[in-house]
């Protein structure tokens, strides 16, 4: 009997909250708590993010990706290099916008550090942070809105396709690539 307690006292210790892991266990040696080192690195490389996902998903191809499908897209000498420019300014753009939602967010990482918060300046620098993401999702988007009126409606449907989210039934015989 004392035996089985023993192994049941054990086992509780064993199990106990105190020695279980946090979802966080780490992430306070973070410089910005609140944003992984990968998320970081893609703000600071004006990368997607998902920012655009619903564009992507709803036939408004995204400009990093026409240019990977180019060759299958069968883009024009005048449709790559409008991308080619579209993208340079969406990524450039996103870039800045990236470092400033970065700082932002570091800034109220230091206001909770160092304990020098209260509502008032929590709301500031949540609206803050929220119009600096507004502005990047913006970017994002808008890059999508204006790629997909340099493609055809065909091309579009070959995008979607080549990203496996386009109909597979789609019959594109008649149809020319290349805008008239």
């Amino acid at each position: 009997m004392k035996c089985i307690l023993l192994v049941a006292v054990g086992l509780t210790a064993a199990f106990s909250p105190a020695d279980a892991e946090s979802p966080y266990e780490g992430q306070e040696l973070r410089s910005i708590k609140s944003i992984s080192p990968k998320e970081i690195e893609a703000l600071k490389n004006g990368e997607g993010m998902g920012f655009a996902k619903l564009a992507e998903l709803n036939h408004f191809p995204g400009p990093k990706h026409v240019l990977d499908l180019a060759q299958e897209l069968d883009l024009t000498p005048v449709q790559l290099a409008e991308t080619e420019l579209l993208f340079a300014a969406m990524q450039s753009d996103a870039r800045v916008l990236g470092h400033e939602l970065l700082e932002a967010e570091a800034a109220l990482d230091r206001a909770f550090a160092e304990n020098e918060i209260d509502s008032e300046s929590l709301e500031d620098a949540l609206l803050k942070i929220g119009e600096i993401g507004a502005r990047l999702r913006f970017v994002h988007l808008d890059a999508h809105l204006r790629q997909k009126h340099l493609l055809t409606a065909v091309q579009i449907d070959l995008y979607d396709e080549s990203r496996g989210y386009g109909r597979k039934d789609l019959d594109h015989a008649g149809h020319s690539l290349h805008h008239e």
